[in-house]
């Protein structure tokens, strides 16, 4: 019997539609909650458990802290006993910023800079040599040690290989009292209207000191007051030069090369930040690439003049400022603009393209005079490039990218860095060198790196790479080890994001933490699947409790204890309908329950589709880690596309195929991927894509809202009598404008009291009484009800309701037929799970008419779905099928695999090592491939 204290003990959980439920979770256990979509899974774990951890969390600041934060809502529970510190791990995508990288992300580059910043080795990027740096009483030693009974020339170097006539320089420094400086080599006298070639480069050094160095002790004190003015002037660096010779000797407190003098300033971890001023590519703001505009896309087709559109981005001759400019460009290199570009003057073409500002002279034929003409033009090539860089609107920039391409920055080669931050080795790898390594090489790298390493650097170094060990190994424990940590976090598959949330939050070895997960196998192989629970398991067994929200079998079979939320989903559900170890499910009649013993099961069909004999194929896509793939489509078919995370399929379908159907079909402006043809884009007609981003972020989206069917309602309720008679029109009954809404709540049907140090409270309005609308408008009444009685209905209710209006009951058919019946019509978008919101997209996208020719692209639909959901959910993908259209699935669960048509697999695995076709053909045909990771596992579905 577990003791009071080793539980988190929930009593009258009442958040959303769980009914007063009170759950005992053991802690320091792998916890499972299950349940169908929509059951009240995250309304358990998240909104109650989770809300109440970080209320506590806030509620321990001072009051005048936490009026800066904003209070939490109390989540509308009795009480909750046992609770630890919680930390959650949500599905919520990573940032999208060109500067967010695998490295930034699980900071174990914060962690390389730091190791760099104090155990690295400077070396001259002019010379290779290592640099040097010394303390003043060293230096006054080497030049009494050195330069005993010799002549000296103390110098301070302030100009280096810099062109200018320096006039202002020189007066400075004579102002400062000194009388001579060296320039290019040559010591002059400082006098009156000095000045040098402004053209030519120049090196400048002030003579701060001559002196011969003997054994005298006066000589000390003067020795050290030469060296602290020559740092002074010349920036932590001097000069001595012996007399009659050429060559001086550099000495500097900061890095400096013992040969040429370069120093570099003292290094700190920003010196190998890109996103920092002082360690970024000064050429690419630390970005590894820039856009370059591309002479072949501004001059499409050489045989075109320029009057017939031969430069793009000017289109047609027409009565513009800069056509009159091409026109006095034409005059002065002899051409005319009815010319073919490929007979104009290179002369001309560079001064098209670069700009050019010169007044000429030009007989006039007609007049018998010469007339003046004056060249001001920018030039096409600046033109773009100034409007790319510094135009506010988003359609100019895309016009202008449209004329560029996207180079590697030519000054940091993609390092990100600036030169000097590249010349910091560490075992002579550079910073850029290790982030470009893959994970698994990196952490092989650092296993072996303390044997190589002085004793110092080791005394330095111990805890940092201590660190970065633990870090990569969670990240290889999780399957990432062919990821490198400059991989742009922007390029990742949704699989490999949610895993590397979870390796930088696990891998703070954290113990006592209460961690929620929500469906960490999202987009998870099963192949990876394993490693993913023996991390968990591991997070556990350190002193941890964890919960999971999820629906996979192996995680549930894996589980310490499984809490299953039910019976149906909505209003439906809410109650614990069996909780206990995973053995004890097959005990109780539930729907997971008859799931895992096999009662019930998705059959796999009896025949495969043989479809209409089309198809779209796709030839050499070399996008991102693809390895020239060429794919055939065979249309009217379902089609799986599978492999392993981070093999190439998001790649392939979602930055290729879908991009260059969307262009063809809608004008679309994404750029697909490199790709070199397509053919068959004529058997279809349309593309859909339904992908995983949610359809409203403010509680105003409701489902009514986003499927439209709300703007058919309105409309209807405009069209009846009392409507007619009152002058009402369908924006009378928006609850998002004035008119017809409460103007108390402004249509929100809630209200907000500020409670100063105390979360904020909503309560109903008390005009409306939580209806939103105003008392006129709730008075117009269809079939009895209001406008505000629709919205609080049921699907299911509405479908009822509106079976005579077929423009609605379609709509709302299609969300019932996907299993969303139970959900409300006005119900705040903000409160739908995952599930829900991606079920609510299809629906839309299904209660359009379809064409029998449509190619629809699914990213992984059976995210947050039970098993039950994602029968019901193949019923409706396969009626699509049915009716001739095309359906693509990128999907890892083996219950949609197997039940698919064709499945196109890549792998073999994931990153450098994915990429290529590994098998194609029925699941029946894949299953029997040794080298398919895939068909492993399909195999055993199939039997």
């Amino acid at each position: 019997m577990i003791t009071y204290e080793e539980n988190i003990e929930v009593k009258g959980a009442r958040v959303h539609n769980l009914k007063n439920i009170d759950v005992t979770i053991p802690r320091e256990k792998l916890v499972v909650i299950t349940g169908l979509s929509g059951s009240g899974k995250s309304s358990l774990a998240f909104d109650t458990i989770y809300a109440e951890g970080q209320r506590r969390y806030i509620e321990t600041f001072s009051a005048y802290a936490r009026q800066f934060l904003g209070g939490l809502e109390r989540p509308d529970v009795d009480k909750i006993d046992g609770l630890s510190p919680v930390i959650a791990i949500e599905q919520k995508t990573t940032s999208k910023s060109p500067r967010s990288t695998v490295g930034t992300i699980t900071e174990i580059y914060d962690f390389l800079r730091l190791l760099f910043a104090r155990a690295a080795d400077a070396h001259s990027y002019n010379t290779g040599e290592k640099m040097v740096s010394y303390s003043d009483a060293q230096i006054k030693e080497l030049i009494i040690t050195d330069f005993m009974d010799k002549k000296i020339n103390v110098l301070a170097p302030v100009i280096k290989s810099r062109k200018g006539h320096y006039r202002e320089l020189f007066e400075q420094i004579a102002k400062q009292g000194f009388v001579k400086v060296r320039v290019d080599g040559e010591i002059v006298d400082i006098v009156k209207g000095l000045k040098l070639d402004r053209y030519k480069v120049h090196d400048i050094e002030i003579v701060i000191d001559r002196l011969k160095i003997s054994d005298n002790t006066d000589l000390d004190k003067r020795i050290t007051e030469t060296i602290n003015t020559a740092m002074y002037s010349g920036d932590n660096v001097l000069m001595i030069l012996e007399e009659g010779k050429k060559e001086p000797r550099y000495f500097s407190r900061d890095l400096m090369c013992p040969t040429t003098g370069i120093s570099y300033p003292k290094p700190e971890p920003n010196t190998f930040s890109f996103n920092s001023p002082k360690g970024m590519c000064p050429s690419c703001n630390g970005l590894g690439h820039k856009y370059q505009v591309n002479t072949n896309k501004i001059f499409p087709d050489p045989k075109l003049s320029i009057k017939d559109g031969g430069i793009a981005p000017l289109g047609k001759y027409k009565n513009s400022w800069a056509f009159k400019q091409l026109d006095v460009i034409a005059q002065r290199y002899n051409f005319k603009l009815t010319d073919p570009i490929s007979k104009i003057p290179e002369e001309a073409i560079h001064v098209i393209l670069n700009g050019g500002n010169e007044t000429f002279e030009v007989d006039s034929k007609t007049l018998g005079i010469k007339r003046d003409y004056k060249i001001e033009y920018e030039g096409i090539s600046n033109f773009i490039e100034s409007q790319f860089n510094e135009a506010n609107s988003a359609p100019i920039k895309r016009w202008a990218k449209e004329f560029m391409d996207k180079v590697v920055c030519p000054t940091c080669e993609g390092s990100r860095l600036q030169k000097a931050s590249l010349y910091f080795r560490f075992d002579n790898k550079n910073i850029a060198d290790l982030a470009t390594m893959d994970i698994v090489d990196l952490s092989d790298f650092f296993s072996k790196v303390d044997k190589k390493l002085s004793k110092n650097q080791l005394k330095i170094a111990e805890e940092v790479i201590k660190e970065i060990k633990t870090r990569l190994q969670f990240l290889l424990n999780v399957g990432l080890d062919y990821l490198s940590l400059n991989r742009g976090s922007k390029s990742l598959s949704g699989g490999e994001a949610q895993r590397i949330r979870l390796a930088t939050q696990i891998g703070s070895q954290l113990v006592g933490v209460l961690y929620i997960l929500d469906e960490p196998s999202i987009g998870l192989h099963q192949r990876d699947n394993e490693r993913l629970i023996a991390s968990l398991e591991a997070l556990r067994d350190i002193g941890n409790s964890v919960i999971v929200v999820e629906h996979d079998k192996d995680m549930i079979e894996r589980a310490d204890h499984v809490i299953d939320i039910g019976p149906k989903a909505g209003k439906h559900g809410g109650e614990i309908i069996s909780e206990g170890k995973p053995q004890d499910l097959k005990n109780f009649n539930t729907l997971t329950a008859d799931y895992i013993t096999g009662k019930r099961e998705i059959a796999v069909p009896k025949k495969r589709r043989e479809g209409n004999g089309k198809k779209v194929t796709l030839t050499g896509c070399t996008g991102n880690n693809l390895k020239n793939v060429s794919v055939e489509f065979p249309l009217g078919k379902m089609i799986g596309v599978t492999g392993v995370s981070g093999s190439g399929k998001s790649t392939l379908i979602n930055e290729t195929l879908y991009p260059i159907l969307n262009a063809y079909y809608f004008n679309g402006v994404k750029k697909p991927m490199p790709y070199k043809k397509i053919t068959g884009l004529e058997h279809i007609d349309k593309v859909i894509d339904i992908n995983q981003s949610p359809i409203g972020r403010t509680p105003r989206s409701n489902p009514a809202t986003y499927t439209g069917v709300f703007g058919e309602v309105r409309a209807l309720f405009a069209k009846t009598q009392e409507a007619a008679i009152r002058g009402y029109k369908p924006g009378r009954f928006s609850f998002n404008v004035t008119g017809g809404r409460c103007e108390t709540c402004q249509g929100g049907g809630l209200r907000v009291i500020e409670m100063n140090f105390l979360p904020d409270v909503y309560v109903d309005c008390e005009t409306c009484n939580g209806k939103r609308f105003n008392r006129e408008t709730l008075e117009i009444r269809y079939k009895g009800k209001s406008i505000s009685d629709v919205l609080e209905m049921t699907i299911d209710e509405a479908v009822t309701f509106f079976e005579n209006i077929p423009k609605i009951n379609r709509k709302l058919k299609t969300i019932q037929d996907v299993g969303l019946g139970y959900i409300s019509l006005g119900q705040q978008s903000t409160t739908l799970s995952g599930g829900e919101a991606q079920r609510i997209k299809l629906a839309t996208e299904l209660s359009k008419r379809d064409t029998g020719n449509t190619f629809y692209i699914l990213d992984e639909p059976t995210t947050g779905l039970h098993f039950e959901d994602i029968r019901v959910l193949m019923e409706v993908l396969n009626k699509l099928v049915d009716k001739g259209n095309t359906v693509l699935v990128i999907e890892h669960n083996m219950d949609v695999i197997k039940m698919v048509d064709y499945i196109i697999d890549i792998g073999y695995e994931g990153g450098r090592g994915g990429g290529k076709l590994v098998a194609k053909g029925t699941p029946e045909e894949i299953a029997k491939d040794k080298k398919s990771y895939t068909a492993k596992f399909l195999k055993k579905e199939l039997k």
